[in-house]
Formats: structure tokens, C-alpha cells, sequence
């Protein structure tokens, strides 16, 4: 079992340098505790995504963690051009000696992509098209590519990542037919659903990994994303998590509210409390014991090889997110590695 972080880096309540300074004194602590990877999301023209330059900010964690791996979740390919996103790869690559995760795909708010000129009806074939015009520009010496939203004619790549062929891909799937793809592709999966469509979603993915004869153990990381509070009580818990949701719960559904519609994936449509969160099975707060028992039991059930965590969401203090995370560490990380050792 590997252990990840994943983060809105939402705006929460205090001054941007601020929060900026103490996301990676945090991000420093993952380091210390052992997390696999650390995945930053991108969004743009709204406070869910204060890193709307996750190649910038990610340049600051290469610099301030040693182990720890780390990577945007995701790049929306349809915002961006690729030869431009291929070079930030490859930087930030060598600028972390090889600790540079890659996530993929097409966004998931289309007022983003508007803001950005292209028309979100367009975003899923810009995307794939992007998606193998960054293959090519990784892995060739020379770019080659003519399609619909690009074209490029001998254009020399002048600068390689340092894991090779390229560094590692992950993909956001919030259903049965991403997982096909990302299994048919060998690209790891994060999964921010309820209990029930995590487990159809990586069942989904094991299956066509065997059925394009490869090996289960050298399947890629299939997450489950979990909001996670640990506080001395059950009650000071929850307490501290529905404060930090409310905030966080605006930031996520800021641009919906302002233009006046819904999000696209259902699986994404959070409901109005943490413990609501909590009941529908993406979110957990209480004691350590208590997360300890709730994810033990998740994890049996969803079948996933990889445990991400959200410590850090809406108006959560350095101090509070470092307690939740010194315990989990503690208490609930060495449970889930000796039950995950066990059961294979």
C-alpha cells in the first residue's frame, strides 16, 4: 500500500503568501512521513485553485522535499499547448532528479475552458489529440504531428525528462470507461467517488489489465481520495472538519453558483455537510481509531492498492492539518500496510 496527498490548494482565509508558505511547510512534512506523491490540482478564475500554475508551485515543492513525489492532477490539456506543458515536464523532471508524476486530462469545468478561448464541447477530442501529440514530444528527438488541433513539422526536442521513456501518468477516473482507457494505456488512476463506484471503477481496471495479459503485480497505483480530520474526540473531529468543508464547499462551487449551473460528473456533486460527505463515503473524521476502522474497512472493500488523503481543504490550520496528519501516520498508515501485506 502507498500512501498520497491530494490538494485543491483552494484559498482558505489567509493572505496568499501566507498560505502558500505554510502548504509547503506541510508538503515538507509529507516528505518526512513517507507519502508516495503529492498531487496538485489546476484550476483557473475561481478559489478552488490557487495554484493555477501548478508547474510554479511545483518548482517550490522540488526545491523544499527530498523523497517525496509530486506531480499536478491534472494538466487539462484542452488550456494548454502541448509542446509548452512537455518542456514544464521536463523540467521539473531534472529540477527533482526524477520525482515527477504527470496527471492527464480534458477538465472537468467547462467555464475554464471557456475562459481559456476553446469550447468545452471540443475539450475531449483537444485533449486526446494533446495527449498523443505530449507522447511524441517526450519520447522523439524530432515532433512530427499533424492533426486537427495541431500541427508540427520537424521541430527539434531539445530537452528529454529524466525517467524515461517519460515520467509517469495518472488520470482522474470517475467512471467504468476511463479506467478501460487508462488500463489499456498502463496509467495509474485516482478515484474521488463513493465506496460503491470506486470499487466498479478499479474491478473495471484489473480486469482489462489481465485481459491484456499482464501481470496484477506490476498493476499501476489505483487511488481512493478520502477527506481525512483526526482530532483527540470524535466530536472536536468533526467539529473542525465541517468548519473547513463549509469554506472549502464554496470555493468548489463558486463558478457553478456564479454562472448558474451544476457539475458535469455526478460524482462530484458534494453534498451540503461534512457528515453528509462523510455518509456518502468521501470523506472521514474522528479519532484516530476511528479513521483507522473506517478506512481499513474502505479499503477492503474498494480493492485499491494506493490511499490518498485531503489534509489540507477550506480554512484547516497548518496546526490542524500537521495533527491529523502526525496521527494518521502514526496510527492509521501502519494498519493499512500490515492488512494490504496480508491479503497478498
Amino acid at each position: 500500500m502507498k500512501f498520497g496527498i491530494f490538494d485543491h490548494m483552494d484559498r482558505g482565509t489567509l493572505p496568499l503568501a501566507e498560505h502558500y508558505e505554510n502548504r509547503l511547510k506541510l508538503i515538507e512534512a509529507y516528505d518526512r512521513a513517507g507519502f508516495y506523491s503529492y498531487h496538485v490540482a489546476e484550476h483557473h478564475s475561481t478559489p478552488l485553485g490557487m495554484a493555477p500554475s501548478p508547474s510554479v508551485f511545483l518548482a517550490a515543492v522540488a526545491q523544499r522535499t527530498r523523497r517525496l513525489r509530486f506531480g499536478p492532477l491534472i494538466y487539462p490539456l484542452p488550456l494548454h499547448h502541448p509542446l509548452r506543458v512537455m518542456e514544464e515536464i521536463c523540467m521539473l523532471d531534472h529540477l527533482s532528479r526524477g520525482r515527477l508524476d504527470v496527471g492527464i486530462g480534458r477538465g472537468a469545468v467547462p467555464y475554464e475552458i471557456e475562459y481559456y478561448g476553446a469550447d468545452p464541447k471540443e475539450a475531449q477530442a483537444r485533449y486526446m489529440e494533446a495527449y498523443a501529440v505530449l507522447v511524441k514530444a517526450l519520447t522523439s528527438p524530432v515532433l512530427d504531428h499533424e492533426g486537427k488541433y495541431f500541427k508540427f513539422t520537424d521541430v527539434p526536442m531539445e530537452i528529454a525528462p529524466l525517467q524515461q521513456p517519460h515520467p509517469p501518468f495518472w488520470y482522474g477516473a470517475v467512471n467504468e470507461d476511463g479506467a478501460v482507457w487508462a488500463a489499456r494505456n498502463r496509467i495509474n488512476i485516482v478515484c474521488n467517488a463513493p465506496l460503491d463506484v470506486v470499487r466498479r471503477i478499479i474491478d473495471r481496471y484489473r480486469k482489462e489489465w489481465l485481459a491484456a495479459g499482464n501481470d496484477l503485480g506490476d498493476i499501476p497505483l489505483m487511488g481512493m481520495n478520502r477527506y481525512v480530520v483526526i482530532a483527540d474526540t470524535d466530536a472536536k473531529a468533526y467539529e473542525i472538519a465541517e468548519r473547513a468543508y463549509q469554506v472549502w464547499k464554496q470555493c468548489f462551487y463558486y463558478l457553478w453558483d456564479k454562472r448558474g449551473g451544476t457539475p458535469t460528473h455526478v460524482t462530484a456533486i458534494y453534498p451540503p455537510t461534512f457528515a453528509e460527505a462523510q455518509q456518502k463515503s468521501y470523506a472521514i473524521a474522528g479519532t484516530a481509531e476511528t479513521v483507522r476502522r473506517v478506512l481499513t474497512a474502505q479499503v477492503a472493500e474498494a480493492g485499491n492498492n494506493y490511499m490518498i488523503g485531503r489534509f489540507a481543504f477550506g480554512d484547516l490550520t497548518l496546526a490542524e492539518s500537521l495533527h491529523s496528519l502526525a496521527m494518521f501516520e502514526r496510527e492509521v498508515m501502519p494498519a493499512l500496510n500490515d492488512m494490504r501485506a496480508a491479503a497478498e
